[in-house]
């Protein structure tokens, strides 16, 4: 008896704990486009996860709203366009390329450039003293 208990109350915990309780689509297409846009879309509380990922409070309200827009019959761009008009492009897990965000997007660029250039003044400047010290 005690056993049955304790599984029963272990069992009813993981729904607690789990990130999205709430019930999916009987639609399978609608399902696929919700779990898709909440992939995409970044918790604003912790920055580095999805909302689908995350489990503070304000994505379970963005996942809230984004099903309740879906269920409404809107579109992906709809909802993608109502969440960038409200939060901005940084509610995107992937901004878009434009004057806005060109530096985020070329700065793993710049930062290689810059690394590369750092690595050959230090040869450069190695090898000068290696001359040097074989000079004297």
């Amino acid at each position: 008896m005690k056993r049955a208990l304790l599984v029963m109350l272990l069992l009813s915990a993981t729904r607690v704990l789990a990130i999205d309780v709430s019930e999916g689509f009987e639609d399978p297409t609608l399902q696929a486009r919700y779990r898709a846009l909440i992939e995409q879309t970044r918790c604003l509380v912790c920055q580095n996860q999805t909302i689908a990922d995350s489990n503070a409070g304000l994505a379970q309200d963005l996942r809230r709203e984004i099903r309740e827009m879906l269920a409404q019959g809107a579109t992906d761009r709809q909802v993608i366009d109502f969440l960038v008009g409200r939060y901005g492009d940084f509610v995107l897990y992937r901004p878009p390329f434009k004057n806005t965000t060109w530096l985020l997007w070329a700065s793993p660029v710049l930062f290689l450039v810059i690394g590369l250039g750092i690595f050959g003044v230090t040869l450069a400047r190695r090898s000068k003293q290696s001359l040097q010290l074989d000079g004297d």
